[in-house]
């Protein structure tokens, strides 16, 4: 073969080359949408990760409250005590009732409210703060702390306790001082805006072959 021959062999296959990649790039424009996962918002999937994180939440809030306690000389689970007012009424504040039985069932109790509450903070954060800055969840999530807060405390619990139990221990400032309430429940709302990216929903691309 002469070099002229090998020239234009070279030449062509360089030519074939570069129309192979033009071809794949027209075929990567025009593949199908199907082939691309774009449902934008899935309600069951953000529940499902609210309800593990609200346990996070739930944990936090509960070890920093058990910390304040003993700072201030308290039982170290009187947030647990007062919390058990709500099944237990005035018993659960015995100082005779220090059972390590009754207080882990109070704090399963506990986290097992958070998890619930999980669900409600982490499907707000994802429709109004996703793609948002932390400053702007941790604003979102202290917002709805407080509502929270308010609402189990103040339009709820204040009528419900005393109608079922005879007593309003849980919003007594004897037993558990309103800052206090509102320390706890910003603790929790802090953790689920700091954790809600490892419950985010990242969509991703299925290739055909």
């Amino acid at each position: 073969m002469s070099d002229q021959d090998l020239t234009t062999l070279r030449s062509e296959l360089a030519e074939l080359r570069g129309r192979i990649a033009q071809l794949e790039e027209q075929e990567s424009a025009a593949e199908p949408s199907d082939t691309e996962w774009t449902r934008r918002y899935y309600l069951s999937y953000y529940a499902t990760t609210g309800f593990f994180l609200g346990m996070i939440g739930a944990v936090t809030s509960l070890v920093l409250n058990i910390v304040g306690s003993l700072l201030v000389g308290q039982h170290p689970l009187q947030l647990i005590k007062v919390y058990l007012t709500f099944g237990l009424g005035e018993k659960a504040l015995d100082p005779k009732l220090d059972s390590g039985m009754v207080l882990a069932i109070g704090c399963c109790l506990y986290i097992a409210t958070g998890m619930l509450l999980g669900v409600v903070f982490q499907v707000a954060l994802s429709r109004f703060a996703d793609q948002a800055t932390l400053v702007k969840r941790l604003a979102i999530a202290s917002g709805l702390a407080l509502i929270v807060w308010f609402v189990n405390y103040y339009l709820l619990l204040s009528w419900i306790q005393p109608l079922l139990f005879g007593g309003n221990w849980i919003v007594d400032s004897n037993y558990l001082p309103p800052w206090v309430a509102v320390l706890t429940h910003l603790a929790f709302g802090w953790t689920m805006a700091l954790v809600y990216p490892l419950g985010a929903y990242e969509p991703y691309r299925v290739r055909s072959e």
